[in-house]
């Protein structure tokens, strides 16, 4: 039973935009591309948890702190009488194992994924014994990319090979015993103890003037995007989109890069571009957002359900 589920960071949905609005730099696209890359391997992680039928509660995305030191888990599950805590890797291509270092070929050192699997496992169950819960933990790291291979594998280490994650949860689905309270109450402590925003936030600096605006493609990210009528055509890959919606997304990718700016018609229409019409704005910022002040001191927000 999928009990937390995972969503796609704040951090990358900012470089996800201002990759597309401004020049990254080398180091900056590294990291936006890697982070990308990351996010993508736990989702096919996920796809495969999903499909579990054993009694059990799965926890994705957890960013957790003990005694002043933060810690993610990428995945967890929790089963009648374990813990499964796995750290989950997108890595492709060939690597190999040499006196406890990884390397990918020809001989290039990246870090041990067992380290970081070590430190957050031993963290974890420091926390769980603070909350009063003492069960087994089980860790793993997974690769989960179907082009990885690793040469040189040594047996006695953690490790779940791409050919061997089927397998793995084939296994876990044969575990009969039930959950009960004390497995619900563990489940309902550790998302309480999530902290949702990240303090590891790696972001470039970046003014409003300096972004391109305009709406963007939901498909390719294009800025080629004409408006015929109610909708919103990308001239690049022929997507369509209601005007309405674009909108609503550009409003809520800008909210996103400026967290502490008003919501104004004259901003939005700016920052969209391609809406000629400012009674157009209005009017979808009317119906989608809750009015604040009145005259020129007019802007919108979110309304609260």
């Amino acid at each position: 039973m999928l009990y937390k589920s995972r969503t796609e960071p704040a951090e990358l949905l900012i470089l996800k935009s201002l990759n597309t609005r401004m020049s990254l730099s080398e180091k900056e696209r590294h990291h936006y591309f890697n982070l990308k890359k990351g996010y993508e391997g736990e989702v096919l992680f996920d796809s495969l948890t999903e499909k579990l039928q054993c009694e059990c509660f799965i926890l994705n995305d957890l960013l957790l702190q003990l005694n002043n030191t933060t810690f993610q888990i990428d995945s967890i599950i929790i089963s009648s009488d374990s813990i499964y805590f796995f750290e989950v890797k997108n890595y492709e291509g060939d690597y190999y194992y040499d006196s406890e270092r990884l390397y990918k070929k020809p001989k290039y050192e990246i870090n041990n994924p067992l380290n970081q699997l070590k430190r957050s496992e031993s963290l974890l169950r420091l926390l769980l014994q603070n909350l009063g819960f003492n069960i087994p933990l089980i860790s793993s790291v997974v690769f989960i990319n179907p082009e990885f291979t690793l040469y040189q594998a040594p047996l006695n280490k953690p490790f779940i090979f791409p050919n061997q994650v089927s397998r793995y949860f084939e296994n876990l689905n044969t575990l009969s015993t039930k959950l009960d309270r004390k497995h619900k109450m563990l489940a309902d402590k550790l998302i309480s103890q999530h902290m949702k925003d990240s303090p590891f936030k790696l972001l470039p600096s970046y003014e409003y003037e300096q972004l391109r605006k305009g709406i963007t493609c939901l498909v390719c990210s294009s800025f080629s995007i004409s408006v015929k009528g109610k909708k919103c055509i990308c001239k690049e890959c022929g997507h369509e989109e209601m005007v309405v919606t674009a909108v609503i997304r550009s409003v809520n990718e800008f909210k996103l890069l400026f967290p502490s700016q008003k919501i104004t018609t004259n901003v939005i229409q700016d920052w969209c571009k391609v809406i000629e019409s400012k009674k157009r704005i209005r009017r979808i910022l009317l119906k989608n957002y809750k009015i604040v002040g009145v005259h020129q001191w007019t802007f919108y927000e979110k309304t609260t359900t």
